[in-house]
């Protein structure tokens, strides 16, 4: 059976995960003792199979303890990013209607008033440390059974989209009560056939566990049995590290860590032992040509690129040898059909090589928690849906993503995706980070601007501004090219590598009084 609970009979004293930076384990006997604790701890309290709990825990094996409690009990369970604000994070508690509210208490304090002024207030369990007048989940979990409960089943997680352009949007499967071992089709396929994971395999998360990736492919490691290693936070010289000390076989990451581990000094790259790798998995954000052939050169032909969201609606997959020879494809549909639309949803397709928004037809239906409006506004009147995202099929039916629809520039009468010049600007040895957005212009309606985070020992300056500019002109047309650059600090990212981009572009722009 594809389970901890049968590996832990198997294999009792195997690591299930491991923490890079304290070198904490949690076995697989570990594991299934704590999940059946918790697993009883929820039936206790009251919750049934499809209710819900919500967790705002950092990467622990705390959080693995709950997570598999609730997956046997049948239960959701949302992560809640723990760099959302006090208003975002009571928001998700009130909209997924959580029963239980495990929380880190540091994380937790600044959140107590409001927790209990909400209308259906949740149980709340602190984790890694105590809150006066709450319950730690030391002592609720060592309050309860080992044993298994009765009504096993399996749960799943409801995840939240990370609000980059407004308040998070939950999307919740239908429940369906399966048994123990039950793993999503999807992820079976691509983490076994695709990549080869399976018991001997040893993973490397190096992202915020309340994301949907590194969420799902921990526990799918977990239920073949394999070891998941955890960073708390990726920084790029220790991944190389941790992958040599480990004998890392698979990771799975998103493309500005790939940007960070090329700007690494050459002598750090080329002492790096990174044979153990069998498969890397990225997604999450488009990948620009020069990294992902950069990374090819690098580490082999291991590279496998999905293309999905959270809402799971349609799935494409493209493999290295594909991708070779369909350089900056996202693959074909592997879930769904695709079918690129013009500014009419409702009109016919349109034909190959011509840009559009992506939509998904015959994937799984979804729908937004609570927010009907924002399942219509994603939805035609054929049941398609989209994510928001731009971009093209060839011939044979990959997929070229642009950008997303809501980034676009419209410059004099033009259409132009920003996307394309942030690749162009990563390509500069200047250059760690970059956004490209639309500011006003009286003439043209918009203009391009960039900002940039600089690499390490690089000095902003009007001539590197100007640099910068004309290597843009040297690869682009000049209308999508910068008319000025600014030079930030740091970029908006959230932890999991989306760009936060109306935070850059919200400071050119007038805003409502």
């Amino acid at each position: 059976m594809q389970h901890p609970s049968f590996h832990a009979t198997v294999w009792p004293d195997k690591v299930a995960y491991l923490m890079a930076d304290t070198g904490e384990t949690l076995t697989f006997a570990e594991l299934d003792e704590a999940s059946n604790r918790c697993a009883n701890f929820l039936r206790a309290a009251g919750l049934k199979p499809g209710d819900h709990i919500a967790l705002l825990v950092e990467n622990s094996l705390d959080f693995f303890k709950i997570v598999w409690g609730a997956q046997r009990s049948g239960v959701y369970y949302t992560a809640i990013s723990t760099h959302l604000k006090a208003p975002e994070i009571l928001y998700i508690l009130q909209d997924c209607g959580a029963r239980v509210f495990f929380a880190g208490a540091r994380l937790f304090e600044p959140l107590a008033d409001g927790v209990a002024a909400l209308v259906r207030a949740p149980r709340v369990v602190t984790v890694g440390g105590a809150v006066a007048g709450f319950d730690t989940l030391e002592d609720v979990l060592a309050g309860q059974p080992r044993t298994r409960i009765p009504d096993e089943m399996v749960g799943l997680d409801m995840l939240y989209s990370s609000g980059t352009t407004g308040l998070p949007k939950g999307v919740k499967a239908p429940f369906r009560g399966e048994p123990l071992g039950t793993i999503m089709p999807l992820l079976a396929v691509l983490g076994e056939r695709m990549c080869g994971m399976n018991a001997e395999s040893v993973y490397l998360s190096p992202a915020p566990l309340y994301h949907a990736a590194p969420l799902r492919f921990s526990m799918l490691c977990g239920s073949f049995g394999g070891t998941t290693v955890v960073m708390r936070k990726f920084d790029a010289a220790t991944f190389l590290q941790l992958i040599e000390k480990y004998r890392i076989t698979h990771t799975q990451v998103v493309p500005t860590m790939f940007v960070r581990l090329l700007k690494l000094p050459e002598d750090v790259r080329a002492a790096a032992d990174v044979s153990s790798l069998r498969a890397v998995i990225h997604a999450a954000a488009p990948c620009p040509e020069d990294v992902k052939a950069a990374m090819i050169d690098w580490w082999g032909p291991i590279l496998v690129e999905y293309y999905a969201g959270t809402e799971a609606n349609g799935v494409t997959i493209i493999d290295t040898p594909q991708w070779l020879a369909h350089r900056g494809s996202v693959g074909r549909a592997f879930v769904g059909s695709i079918k690129i639309l013009g500014e009419d949803p409702e009109a016919e397709p349109l034909p190959p090589r011509t840009i559009g928004q992506i939509y998904f037809a015959d994937g799984p239906p979804f729908a937004y928690w609570n927010a009907p409006e924002k399942t219509a506004q994603a939805t035609n009147s054929k049941g398609w849906s989209t994510l928001g995202d731009v971009g093209y099929l060839d011939e044979e039916g990959y997929l070229f993503l642009t950008d997303r629809k809501s980034y676009m520039i419209i410059t004099g009468g033009v259409n132009v995706y920003p996307q394309e010049t942030e690749n162009v600007l990563l390509g500069h040895p200047a250059v760690l980070d970059a956004a490209v957005f639309g500011i006003p212009d009286a003439e043209m309606g918009e203009q391009v601007k960039a900002v940039v985070q600089l690499a390490p020992g690089q000095v902003a300056a009007a001539a590197l501004e100007a640099e910068l500019i004309a290597y843009c002109r040297q690869h682009l047309s000049a209308i999508k090219c910068p008319r000025t650059v600014d030079f930030v600090e740091e970029m908006p990212r959230t932890p999991t590598g989306k760009l936060v981009k109306r935070l850059l572009r919200d400071r050119y722009w007038p805003q409502p009084v």
